[in-house]
């Protein structure tokens, strides 16, 4: 990698850690802690210099190009607390603040002349996770000459320095002058138990002395609006992500894809059985699917459950499309401005669904971006020209503009409002649908007609893969609690309107073959001379 079109001091610690950290457990204790690729990948973009970065008032000027921290995500076990421990010995005496350029144009580092380092948790057990490695890095090999001075609470440094381990409830701690933290597990760290007040009193410390921090969580759950998830979607400018999420095309339940999956997002760490990862997984799958997908597969998922089984509905994609003049139904759900607006047809014959629209607010949208109207009513328009369309459910809710248009249009007996926030109504249309596509998978598996199918379509596939269950106080006839659809939270930028379009839509199928709906014959017209 040539240095002055990628310049970094990434190489320098590399070659520090090497030498003075060794691996703290298992059979391999004591011998040197060799970087894997994914592992001196991620420290020469965390220590990427600015090209031009110049001397301002006597001081370099934060130098990096991701200068305030990086925040590395993966699953269990690939060994984020070891990992951490080693940067945290090269913060502790390693070249790692920038100190100019050399005469051939490469970066030079050197260490802090007094760091203050704080290994960070919510509790001491998980504080432990990095320190309990970073302690013997450095007491059973090199380090120890360098650093003699170790202990359970603390590390003193030569020259003043001290690393020391730091939980939210130690507040004598959290006004220090701070020059790099470790941030661990903050997929749990929450405004109700007080992480978010201590992410963002340590990086204001930080600030002031122009350190940095590296936060290492595990894949977390969306509906707990954690530090780790607020870091990933809102902090850009500035913060280095690495982050591997396997596609959603690999399933966790089919165990080849599943193996693939777990291959991709534990990379190169050689000391993972996978072997025993899978049977861990096979473990929760039954109980948990959500939670072994976070722990194991990295991904982000709700612990309230997915609402469809997505496997199911890939298996149900279908390549015949209805013809034109075919009878259909139609729903629309979704809102004008951050949420998507989704418009899925369901041909009545057949039980084919597909997205006659989606639209989604574009990720640098200004403040008054509103999805293009226009273009939603064209085709709408569209679809009751080239079908025979018996009716529309609209959810009115923030679109009732669109829904008024219509029924101007083509009446209020075809365009007809059906208000998703009404409990027993929507947990009985979800019901319906689950119902339809858990028959059609049965009569997949024993060669019949489905009474389902789907068109394949990716954007489709993402929102009905994101609906969560929103539990309601409703039940059943066998007083079995019932369920509408939701966000994995609110605000998320995870959307699944088009999944509540489909309810809608199916939901007016089923109406239509209630009601004896059919296509109205059409006749030839011949002149007579």
């Amino acid at each position: 990698m040539e240095c002055r079109s990628f310049p970094t001091l990434g190489f320098q610690v590399a070659d520090f850690i090497e030498a003075k950290c060794v691996i703290p457990d298992r059979d391999q204790v004591g011998e040197p802690f060799l970087l894997t690729d994914e592992q001196l990948r991620f420290l020469l973009w965390f220590y990427r210099v600015r090209p031009a970065a110049k001397v301002v008032k006597a001081r370099w000027k934060t130098p990096f190009v991701f200068s305030r921290g990086g925040q590395l995500v993966r699953p269990q076990k690939w060994g984020k607390g070891p990992f951490a421990g080693a940067i945290v010995g090269a913060e502790a005496a390693g070249p790692v603040v920038f100190d100019g350029w050399d005469a051939e144009g490469q970066p030079v580092g050197r260490p802090w002349a007094t760091p203050l380092i704080q290994v960070t948790a919510l509790s001491e057990d998980q504080a432990g996770n990095v320190w309990s490695a970073l302690v013997p890095m450095i007491e059973l090999g090199d380090f120890a000459a360098d650093i003699p001075d170790t202990g359970l609470t603390r590390i003193n440094l030569p020259g003043g320095g001290r690393i020391e381990p730091t939980t939210s409830a130690a507040r004598s701690r959290l006004g220090q002058r701070v020059t790099f933290v470790v941030q661990d597990q903050t997929e749990s760290w929450t405004q109700s138990n007080g992480g978010r007040a201590l992410a963002d009193n340590q990086r204001r410390n930080i600030a002031g002395m122009g350190g940095r921090w590296l936060s290492t969580p595990n894949a977390w759950d969306p509906a707990e609006e954690s530090v780790a998830q607020w870091t990933s979607e809102h902090e850009h400018d500035g913060v280095f992500h690495d982050d591997v999420t396997p596609p959603d095309s690999l399933s966790i339940r089919n165990k080849a894809e599943r193996r693939k999956a777990l291959r991709l997002v534990y990379g190169d760490s050689h000391w993972v059985d996978l072997d025993r990862v899978d049977s861990e997984v096979e473990a929760l799958l039954p109980r948990d699917p959500a939670q072994a997908e976070r722990w194991f597969l990295n991904r982000k998922n709700a612990s309230e459950g997915r609402a469809f089984d997505i496997d199911r509905w890939d298996a149900l994609r279908s390549a015949v499309v209805p013809a034109d003049g075919s009878l259909i139904v139609v729903g629309v759900d979704g809102a004008r401005f951050r949420d998507a607006l989704a418009i899925v047809a369901t041909d009545v014959e057949t039980g084919f669904q597909w997205p006659l629209g989606i639209w989604e607010r574009p990720e640098y949208a200004d403040d008054g971006y509103e999805h293009p109207f226009e273009h939603v009513d064209g085709v709408m328009v569209d679809a009751f020209e080239r079908f025979e369309v018996w009716r529309v459910y609209v959810d009115p809710q923030h679109i009732d503009s669109l829904l008024n248009e219509w029924q101007g249009r083509w009446g209020e007996n075809r365009v007809l409002p059906w208000f998703t926030y009404r409990p027993k109504p929507i947990a009985y249309a979800v019901r319906a649908y689950l119902d339809a596509i858990g028959a059609a998978s049965g009569a997949l598996e024993r060669g019949e007609a489905t009474g389902f199918s789907q068109d394949g379509n990716v954007d489709f596939r993402r929102h009905v893969r994101n609906a969560v269950r929103m539990k309601l106080n409703v039940y059943d006839d066998e007083h079995r609690p019932m369920f509408s659809l939701q966000k994995d939270r609110p605000n998320s930028p995870r959307k699944m309107d088009a999944a509540m379009a489909a309810v809608l839509s199916w939901e007016a199928r089923c109406d239509a073959i209630a009601a004896g709906a059919s296509k109205a014959p059409r006749y030839r017209t011949a002149g007579f001379r």
